[in-house]
């Protein structure tokens, strides 16, 4: 064997054993790919395109100021005829861009003051369909006055019902706020107590038309089934898509209500919305929370939430009313930050024409919150920054915001709702 056919040899030995080493390593690699692949199938969790952009930039759906919408079509939506649901379209005759399921609308109403003439109330309601061209939807739920207070029934819910009617005028502001659904495909669980299931809804038809495969859990809680909003077009809807659950939650039904029946497209309960009934009945996925109600059931379910080990990221809600939700501090903040150190962190807030004064401590929400639990009234609407209500103007000191506002304050002034102190300041109200 000369020389040369011994290199040869050396060669192609080398070459194969190089042929198998990366034959090796590929079916490693492919292993894995396929092990990744069965977890994704198992928890849905495929790739997710980017939103389509006449979903995602809703420019086209906003406009500076108020613009003029009249009554297409006014219907009631329960039993009880609590809720009635109001169709918009606007005077310009001109299509609007789809707004983000969830999203509210603000208005700017003249109700009749008692003392005569009007007086001006600026209100958000959510948006409870999902976008459409040429229209929108709300939904209100007539307001009465607390049983055993002095305060008067709700006065814009009650002004809708009594004197906005099928041609009626109404000035409104483009859609905002920042409780709406994601575009990712992971399964979603919807959490309404009352009239919180008004931008559930939107969340709720859109999804299921544009994301028709998407599992879907819609947990529905009110007193008794009259107080249901929409019960036969959510049963309809339950009939037609396997992939939705709908359950009904009574937590005081009355005598001789039914209670769970197998043969219809949905489940009743009688009990309130609650972390058990959802370890029971929810499969083990990577669920988004989103929720909805009175603050009482929000300070109930989200802590219950993180306790069963729901990550902060994938719980959403909104409150209607004022609402301070306490959430939990992340195990690396728990590690460095404690009371003393909340105590250095505190700012000093005036209210200059209340006369109070108090500290502002890490923790006590937003200026809002912090107002109202000191007994100080203040003007809101939406809160989340968007209606402008709670403007309120900055005598000394500064403010952060926790978010960006839709609504631009005045130069010197800022909304409480959405902002926290920076330095001391003194603040007009």
């Amino acid at each position: 064997m000369t020389s040369l056919y011994l290199l040869l040899w050396i060669a192609g030995g080398i070459l194969l054993q190089i042929a198998i080493y990366l034959s090796i390593g590929f079916w490693r690699h492919w292993q894995s790919y396929q092990a990744l692949r069965d977890v994704a199938t198992e928890f849905e969790m495929t790739a997710h395109p980017e939103a389509p952009s006449e979903l995602t930039q809703t420019a086209g759906a906003t406009w500076a100021g108020y613009r003029s919408f009249h009554v297409e079509r006014k219907e009631l939506e329960d039993a009880a005829a609590q809720v009635c649901s109001f169709y918009l379209v606007p005077e310009d005759g001109k299509p609007l861009a789809p707004f983000l399921p969830g999203q509210f609308l603000t208005f700017a109403l003249d109700v009749p003051s008692p003392m005569g003439g009007t007086q001006a109330v600026i209100r958000c309601y959510s948006l409870s369909d999902a976008p459409q061209a040429k229209g929108y939807r709300i939904s209100v739920k007539r307001a009465a006055a607390p049983v055993g207070s002095q305060l008067p029934p709700g006065i814009s819910s009650n002004y809708f019902h009594d004197h906005v009617d099928v041609g009626s005028q109404l000035q409104v502001r483009a859609p905002a706020g920042h409780f709406y659904l994601d575009r990712s495909d992971a399964p979603v669980v919807l959490m309404g107590g009352g009239i919180g299931i008004t931008p559930l809804l939107s969340m709720l038809n859109w999804c299921l038309t544009a994301q028709p495969e998407r599992e879907l859990w819609l947990f529905y809680g009110v007193r008794n089934r009259a107080e249901l909003v929409m019960p036969a077009q959510l049963q309809a809807l339950a009939t037609k898509h396997a992939n939705f659950h709908l359950h009904l939650c009574l937590s005081n039904p009355q005598a001789g209500e039914p209670g769970a029946d197998r043969s219809e497209p949905f489940h009743t309960h009688h009990s309130r919305v609650d972390v058990a009934l959802l370890r029971r009945l929810l499969p083990l996925k990577p669920y988004h929370f989103y929720l909805c109600g009175p603050t009482p059931m929000l300070q109930s379910l989200v802590p219950a939430l993180e306790d069963w080990g729901v990550p902060e990221g994938r719980i959403h809600f909104e409150a209607f009313g004022p609402a301070s939700i306490a959430r939990k501090k992340p195990v690396s903040a728990t590690l460095t930050t404690n009371q003393s150190d909340d105590k250095r962190n505190a700012v000093m807030v005036n209210f200059a024409k209340s006369g109070k004064q108090a500290a502002w401590e890490p923790g006590m929400g937003s200026l809002l919150d912090f107002a109202e639990s000191h007994g100080i009234v203040v003007s809101s609407g939406c809160r989340a920054g968007a209606c402008g209500s709670c403007q309120t103007s900055i005598r000394t000191g500064e403010v952060a915001y926790t978010q960006a506002p839709d609504f631009d304050p005045e130069p010197g002034s800022c909304l409480l709702c959405v902002c926290t102190p920076k330095t001391a300041v003194t603040l007009e109200a």
